[in-house]
């Protein structure tokens, strides 16, 4: 825990830290590409605000969820009643983080979602409290599926993981395919955190699908990949897609299994001079640079003590109207902006997983084939379902 520890054990409000609390996966499905790296993210904005804030020092600490939302729940509302955190950050796990985000809401308090790409956190359950920082599953299906369709992959199968995350990607990603002229054969839901996808796989190899979709995460796309590689699925003629890649899995599949994979990033550790200062940071303290999960805590953190700087205050409406206002300005954010309904819009790379002869260095994964425009990834506020911009349907 990164904490600067007052003189006195009196806390008045004027002299109690800015508490953030990191409410993560520390030892689950996708501990490597959250965990004690979205920790670290947090502390290293934490520094480079200079410890403290108003006078006041920062404190991060950390949790571990366990991907159930009961145990985000306690955990949540521990922090806000008892333990005088002012604002969540990370939250993989779609269930866990709505179940967070219905807390936070409650006790009027900040939360931030690096990890959770649920679309409801900023559709039918958004919150005046709430933003989602990083991504969705709407950006990643319309950054991914679109591309695929439209390079001749018509027909898809998909592979979901069977909690709020993966139905919602899996969902995402069928209407984008049928909205470009292709057609869905089947889905099928695994159990989080699978160790056997033969039964699985067997099935969307049978659809005869040109195209099998992975709508999962972590350590579940990764054993998805190597049996799927196993089962001589390529050598068919059968292509993966995954909906959702991180660079950590990447490095556990190696670029031999993994090379010429699409995927949609929000950000990457290579991009500019910004990304890899930061990634010096963060390498060194985690052992590989961010994946974009991370890099989004540090963003999100990052904007949160600028605004509570720009407010004077920690309170929760003052500082939500600053981060509003102020831009967003983290080497990982391009074009970035948060929205009324709490959705940051920002644009994303279509990425592609290099071959082996292609990469130079550690960790030279990707080849950034093009730019999103972040208004080509979210859906209109016309067409929002979030009671926040009931009254600015705008487009």
């Amino acid at each position: 825990m990164l904490a600067f520890p007052l003189t006195s054990s009196a806390q008045t409000p004027s002299t109690a830290p800015i508490k953030i609390g990191v409410l993560t996966d520390l030892s689950g499905v996708v501990a490597d590409a959250t965990g004690k790296g979205s920790v670290e993210a947090a502390r290293i904005a934490a520094e480079e605000a200079g410890g403290s804030v108003l006078g006041r020092p920062i404190e991060v600490i950390s949790a571990d969820h366990q991907h159930r939302p009961d145990i985000g729940s306690s955990i949540a509302r521990k922090w806000f009643d008892v333990e005088g955190v002012d604002v969540i950050v990370d939250l993989p796990n779609s269930s866990v983080a709505l179940a967070v985000q219905n807390i936070a809401r409650e006790k009027k308090k900040i939360v931030m979602f690096s990890s959770a790409g649920t679309t409801a956190l900023t559709q039918e359950q958004c919150s005046p409290y709430g933003i989602q920082w990083t991504y969705t599953t709407y950006a990643l299906a319309h950054g991914t599926a679109s591309a695929v369709v439209k390079t001749g992959g018509k027909n898809w199968f998909i592979l979901g993981s069977d909690y709020a995350f993966g139905k919602q990607l899996a969902k995402d990603t069928s209407d984008v395919v049928t909205a470009n002229g292709g057609h869905v054969l089947g889905t099928v839901y695994h159990p989080l955190n699978t160790s056997d996808f033969s039964s699985f796989l067997l099935q969307a190899q049978s659809s005869k699908a040109q195209i099998i979709a992975l709508a999962n995460a972590g350590g579940d796309t990764i054993n998805a990949i190597k049996q799927a590689s196993e089962f001589g699925i390529g050598k068919g003629g059968q292509k993966l897609a995954s909906m959702l890649l991180m660079i950590t899995d990447v490095h556990s599949l190696g670029l031999k299994v993994a090379q010429g994979t699409y995927l949609t990033t929000p950000s990457y550790w290579d991009s500019n001079e910004g990304t890899r200062a930061f990634t010096k940071k963060f390498e060194a303290r985690v052992g590989h640079p961010p994946t974009f999960l991370q890099a989004g805590v540090y963003g999100s953190v990052r904007h949160y003590l600028k605004a509570v700087k720009a407010a004077g205050t920690d309170q929760s409406d003052a500082v939500m109207a600053k981060m509003r206002q102020l831009p967003i300005d983290d080497p990982f954010s391009q074009h970035a902006q948060i929205r009324p309904d709490g959705l940051v819009v920002r644009d994303m790379l279509l990425a592609q997983v290099k071959t082996p002869e292609q990469s130079k260095k550690p960790w030279d994964y990707y080849t950034i084939v093009a730019t999103t425009p972040g208004e080509d990834l979210v859906w209109p506020l016309s067409e929002s379902k979030c009671p926040l911009v009931k009254n600015d349907k705008k487009s």
